[in-house]
């Protein structure tokens, strides 16, 4: 039929789903001194705490050398620190400190009203399906 548009494809929404809680994510921590990459690596190390900065980089989505930065960037700001792997002397654990801990409590409320707003048109149901699917779709591609 002429005339018709195709709708946009899922990977360009994705991206501007991304875009946008990223935007949301820099003004709701920018108070806080940090980044939405900044703090996605603490959500991170607070589930795993000490993890390889090679690990944290996988796990937030940057590259080896940019979370180099970002954890240089986060210990001047007394929110990681560095320890020695008991079992790899090597290698650098990253941690959390009190300060970071604090600050994702102080965010976490903020967070969730974030990610409640993004669902607030879909049912409780839609939005376990859509948590699956998200999920599915990162695992169909790592």
């Amino acid at each position: 039929m002429v005339g018709t548009k195709a709708p946009p494809s899922l990977l360009y929404m994705v991206k501007q789903v991304e875009l946008v809680v990223r935007s949301h994510l820099d003004d709701l921590v920018k108070p806080a001194g940090i980044t939405a990459l900044q703090y996605t690596s603490l959500t991170v190390l607070e589930r795993h705490d000490g993890l390889s900065a090679a690990q944290l980089a996988r796990d937030s989505f940057v590259t080896a050398q940019s979370i180099a930065d970002l954890v240089r960037s986060l210990e001047n700001r007394g929110l990681v620190r560095r320890e020695r792997n008991p079992r790899n002397r090597r290698e650098l654990l990253i941690l959390l400190t009190d300060e970071a801990r604090e600050l994702l409590a102080r965010y976490a409320e903020p967070m969730r009203d974030l990610e409640e707003r993004m669902i607030s048109d879909l049912t409780a149901h839609q939005a376990d399906q859509f948590r699956q699917a998200l999920s599915k779709a990162w695992h169909a591609l790592s």
